[in-house]
């Protein structure tokens, strides 16, 4: 699969889940759940232990497989060697965005301003993971397309059922969600998992 045919995919479906798990089978379980519950990105952040582990278990799962936490180039290369078909970082990291360039994988950073968001267009970055979300309206958007209108931007971080159609609505190409998927694994398991995901699902089609 090629740089643009992951980067619509992840267009296409409007979520990426952020699976971050206390252990590499939690953060397994997580992403099977979201993935039966219709999400077809899946990003696995390298906070959690043994995450190689989880990305060997879910080489063969129906969605896009990611990496997310990926602070440096070192990580990113394990992680694309391990299948990652795109990568994430709280933050822009250049030696990243040249590694993701070589290799043509999408590479989606952290940026919180205009200025953070034109260095990573520069640097041929794909889409800017406006992050934390939670300190922002979605208008902002709007904003940043002002004077750089072909910036794609993913809001990451605040996500929920009720503010998500908004930030679509509001010029998103994609959303980040997760600490919603793990509340729902710690207290229902599974099944929580499966029916936020579809909840999350039915809301992006709006």
């Amino acid at each position: 699969m090629d740089k643009y045919s992951i980067l619509n995919k992840i267009f296409e479906t409007k979520i990426v889940a952020v699976i971050r798990g206390n252990d590499a089978q939690e953060a397994i379980k997580i992403s099977k759940g979201a993935v039966e519950g219709g999400i077809q990105a899946i990003e696995l952040t390298y906070t959690t232990p043994q995450i190689g582990d989880a990305f060997k278990e879910l080489q063969d799962i129906d969605a896009l497989l990611g990496a997310g936490t990926v602070l440096d180039s070192e990580t990113a290369r394990h992680a694309i060697l391990a299948g990652a078909k795109f990568i994430v970082s709280p933050f822009f990291v250049e030696d990243v965005a040249l590694l993701c360039n070589r290799y043509g994988i999408p590479y989606m950073p952290g940026c919180m301003t205009v200025r953070e968001i034109a260095m990573a267009f520069e640097a041929g970055c794909d889409v800017m993971k406006l992050f934390p979300a939670n300190n922002f309206d979605p208008s902002f958007i709007k904003s940043v397309h002002g004077p750089l209108p072909n910036v794609k931007i993913m809001p990451t971080g605040g996500i929920n059922l009720e503010n998500i159609n908004a930030w679509l609505e509001a010029g998103a190409v994609a959303t980040g969600i997760g600490s919603d998927l793990n509340k729902a694994y710690q207290m229902g398991g599974y099944e929580a998992v499966v029916e936020l995901s579809s909840k999350y699902i039915q809301k992006s089609k709006k």
